[in-house]
């Protein structure tokens, strides 16, 4: 599985294809998601971005990620 940095996960942020979002380490694929349309979740939460900490202000637990294919791991 791939490792990813920030500066990595950063370039997925979908404004050139793909959307991935990190979360306690695991790196998602929600690209495929029409949640994710135009490279953010409902207007808050961008992606290619590390959402750890955004996820305490969430209205919905980390229980969402479930539907998306873990990709890789963010890199320390």
């Amino acid at each position: 599985m791939k490792e990813y940095t920030l500066e990595e996960l950063e370039e997925y942020n979908g404004k050139n294809g793909k959307m991935y979002v990190a979360y306690q380490g695991q790196v998602y694929d929600v690209s495929d998601s029409y949640l994710w349309e135009g490279g953010a979740h409902q207007g808050l939460h961008d992606a290619g971005k590390d959402l750890t900490e955004e996820m305490d202000e969430a209205p919905h637990g980390p229980e969402v990620f479930k539907d998306y294919p873990v990709i890789g791991t963010l890199k320390e």
